[in-house]
């Protein structure tokens, strides 16, 4: 199929360069100079693992080109809008003008007959609107939600856990339905499950999954406060929880909290739809999930200042972890960066390490110290605090190295990643996040 994907941030490039490898004909194109000259060259914009390696080899087929003009999506018979929705100014709805602006520069080029395929996240109702916007192109609005884990995108996209697709219940929607079906035929054959639901539900579907994480997140985090309060082991609990198979264990690690570019702004954004619909009291808990969510980072923060025993001023703190998580470099409202700049305001001489994510920190937090080398990180600090579970920290490091190189044998744990007997026998004096 030749295909369009508007939009070449995170979400487009990631779903160019996989539809290229099953084999689509891919025009990926972005208003952004920098970032289409590099992603011609084959080189990711950001570090997502085994990009790299499918932008090359679709470059190299002649399957995957990108563009910065928007005529070049003329003739494809499907169009993927994956433009960013990010929080609006000054408040917490989304901001739909990405959308907008793609939709009304793509519509001179559509044909009757096209789909046009929307994956960004969006408020419900927008598709509906998008669908008058479309009405005299003669293309077909559907609505494909993305549900992709950062450090997992490629993975998610080519072999994802279920594909859900929504379309209005006429001979058209129909018809691009099976247009969908085809895209990703590969994955059907493989046993994904294919939801077809109405446009609502696909826009839904997405926020939904997103308040749920977080919510479960959050759970975990409020009862490691009680955990804290008590004497008991929020791990522990975690683990007996997890053995219910109506919770499950995924998602009940209690730490720092959640962050990055989605979760954060999606949970936000829906709650602002939801009280726009006059329903926001059916989502009001979720304004206590990101409330639970930014405290875990304040009891961070004071775990380093309580070891260190109130005395902060000029003490060397090694923060290992700047990314919002593992396997990506991905900064946005990242709980790690957050400690690692509160500390700073305490007047802790700061430095910090990331595997990914330290060009990426320099540019939003400049006053923080960098390496680029765990060791050297580590070396002299009063205080080490784990705040990205990156397998360098929590598998590779071993407490009898750090302990060669550091001057004060204390660790926070912020992802409780780490075996605290293991630290606590080499005679780190070690804390967790609800933790004994």
């Amino acid at each position: 199929m030749r295909m369009s994907v508007i939009g070449c941030g995170y979400l487009g490039a990631v779903h160019a360069a996989a539809m290229a490898s099953i084999g689509h004909d891919v025009i990926g194109i972005d208003v952004d100079e920098q970032k289409v000259a590099a992603l011609e060259a084959g080189t990711a914009p950001f570090f997502e693992p085994q990009l790299p390696e499918l932008l090359a080899a679709g470059i190299k087929s002649g399957r995957l080109r990108f563009s910065t003009e928007m005529a070049d999506a003329e003739g494809c018979e499907v169009h993927f809008l994956a433009v960013g929705t990010p929080q609006i100014a000054g408040g917490h709805a989304a901001d739909l003008r990405y959308v907008d602006a793609a939709v009304a520069g793509l519509i001179p080029y559509l044909r009757a007959g096209d789909v046009v395929a929307g994956k960004s996240t969006v408020p419900v109702g927008t598709a509906t609107a998008l669908v008058s916007q479309l009405a005299d192109s003669g293309a077909t609005l559907v609505w494909n939600p993305e549900f992709l884990r950062e450090g997992w995108a490629v993975h998610d996209t080519l072999t994802p856990d279920r594909l859900v697709v929504g379309a209005e219940a006429d001979g058209a929607g129909e018809r691009a339905v099976a247009v969908i079906r085809e895209v990703y035929a590969e994955a059907i054959a493989a046993g994904t499950p294919f939801l077809v639901t109405d446009l609502a539900t696909a826009e839904l579907v997405k926020g939904a999954a997103n308040a749920f994480l977080a919510t479960k997140i959050s759970f975990i985090n409020a009862m490691a406060e009680l955990a804290e309060a008590s004497g008991a082991d929020v791990t522990l609990l975690a683990d007996a929880l997890g053995y219910d198979t109506r919770i499950g264990r995924r998602y009940l690690g209690a730490g720092i909290g959640f962050g990055g570019g989605c979760l954060p702004k999606d949970i936000r954004a829906f709650t602002a739809r939801a009280e726009e619909l006059g329903r926001g009291d059916a989502v009001g808990f979720l304004r206590e999930v990101d409330t639970i969510n930014l405290r875990r980072r304040d009891r961070a923060v004071s775990l380093v200042v309580d070891a260190l025993g109130g005395l902060v001023f000029g003490r060397r703190i090694a923060v290992l972890g700047a990314a919002f998580k593992p396997f990506s470099d991905d900064i946005r409202d990242s709980p790690a960066l957050d400690v690692a700049v509160r500390l700073r305001g305490l007047g802790a001489d700061v430095i910090v390490t990331d595997p990914a994510a330290i060009e990426n920190a320099k540019s939003a937090h400049p006053q923080l110290g960098y390496t680029q080398s765990r060791d050297e990180a580590l070396r002299e600090a009063d205080a080490v605090v784990v705040v990205t579970e990156w397998d360098e920290y929590r598998r590779d490091l071993t407490p009898e190295h750090a302990g060669g190189l550091v001057r004060g044998r204390i660790i926070v744990d912020g992802r409780n990643c780490l075996d605290s007997d293991a630290w606590r026998a080499a005679g780190w004096q070690y804390h967790g996040m609800g933790r004994r």
